[in-house]
């Protein structure tokens, strides 16, 4: 029990992502800052951490429920996917919500004026990650490539421009950082979610779609700052016949 209060929150779901269900019930960011310890959490929070742990055991007891086993794939693997599935909904995604939020604010605007608020917050976010997938697709997720792919061949790793891999991911996750916390704003102005009463087809459409493209954030960063990156971090480490020093 001790063991697992000690356990970061973003360990757990990297070995089994049902227990994403869970943080997400008591309202605990298990991506952006997945790097806590669950009773660290639990105490900020006020939440009972054995209530936790029940849950968390629950799921265990259950067997393996998880339909993708993330944290054993190759890391080129993960990189592909993670650009092929969650980089090409959110491109896809962004100008949809936009135009859709861009129409909210001109018909119910003047009774609703926080989605002004709401329209300036997603389209700050967008601009940032629609930079940060390019920074990731042209410079990070090669690098962590050609490393998956070094670590079968006998001759070293050329040195990056940009010096060891810490370098793109301390950046990848600040911006992550910044837009989990417009996220949690945008929850906020929305109530989590919840239309108005006098709200239309469109609005609750909206709304919908905001909440849907958290969620898939959630889990796209999860991936990046719980798996990929540690991973990577790892993998140069080993390359370079260095020490872990996070270990």
């Amino acid at each position: 029990m001790e063991l697992l209060q000690k356990k970061e929150i973003g360990q757990f779901v990297a070995e089994d992502f049902r227990t994403a269900a869970v943080f997400t019930e008591y309202g605990i960011d298990f991506c952006c800052r997945g790097n806590r310890p669950l009773i660290e959490v639990c105490k900020k929070k006020n939440i009972a951490v054995d209530e936790i742990v029940l849950k968390l055991n629950g799921l265990t007891q259950q067997g393996d429920g998880t339909t993708h086993a993330f944290n054993t794939w190759p890391l080129d693997l993960l990189a592909s996917y993670i650009e092929k599935t969650h980089h090409t909904y959110v491109a896809s995604k962004l100008p949809i919500i936009l135009q859709y939020l861009s129409k909210l604010c001109k018909v119910h605007g003047n009774r609703h004026p926080e989605l002004f608020k709401i329209y300036n917050l997603f389209e700050e976010v967008s601009e940032e990650l629609t930079l940060h997938m390019k920074k990731e697709e042209l410079v990070l997720f090669p690098r962590i490539k050609e490393m998956a792919q070094q670590s079968n061949l006998e001759h070293p790793l050329e040195a990056a421009h940009f010096g060891t891999v810490q370098n793109p991911i301390s950046m990848m996750e600040h911006e992550h950082d910044k837009a989990g916390q417009i996220f949690r704003t945008i929850k906020k102005l929305t109530n989590t979610y919840t239309p108005p009463q006098d709200a239309c087809n469109t609005y609750q459409v909206t709304f919908a779609m905001l909440e849907e493209f958290e969620k898939d954030l959630h889990l796209h960063i999860h991936l990046e700052n719980n798996i990929l990156f540690p991973k990577a971090l790892e993998l140069e480490q080993q390359l370079s016949g260095e020490p872990n020093v996070n270990a």
